[in-house]
């Protein structure tokens, strides 16, 4: 049965830079915002937009991981919608057999976006711990994210 934890976060960052980061380019920022974590991305089908296919390459800082394909399986301009879904490696090698995170992101004021987070996912593993270190994991990635665009990245 697929089950869902939710968590939101504000972030002094423009929704339009936000909403471009999440899309076109995820595979540029993630290895500079976070090259411990991930050390190479590619993007393996698509342009960044709905079906898009990633494979993200993780670093010395993840050690339980060495890489992951997503494909992008939500995509909306308008309402600034992002659906990521694990589709090999990752999460599905740890007794996830769905794992979808997915990104909602609203404008709050002219420097500051709330963005919500779905996570959807089926595992074996213990239920204690799975929904609170995802939500943990997905946070501590928008903070970085946050960080490295209001420092002047491109």
């Amino acid at each position: 049965m697929i089950k869902e934890v939710k968590t939101q976060v504000n972030v002094g960052v423009k929704v339009d830079v936000l909403w471009k980061a999440f899309g076109k380019d995820l595979k540029d920022i993630l290895p500079k915002m976070m090259p411990n974590l991930v050390k190479d991305a590619d993007m393996l089908e698509g342009d960044g937009g709905l079906d898009t296919v990633y494979l993200f390459n993780f670093g010395p800082g993840l050690k339980t991981m060495t890489y992951q394909k997503e494909r992008v399986t939500e995509f909306d301009e308008f309402v600034h919608r992002i659906g990521l879904e694990v589709i090999e490696g990752g999460h599905l090698n740890h007794g996830f057999s769905h794992y979808k995170t997915t990104f909602q992101l609203t404008s709050t004021g002219e420097q500051e976006t709330l963005i919500d987070v779905t996570i959807s996912y089926e595992s074996q593993v213990e239920e204690d711990t799975v929904p609170s270190n995802s939500a943990s994991s997905t946070l501590v990635f928008i903070k970085h994210m946050e960080n490295y665009l209001m420092n002047g990245a491109t």
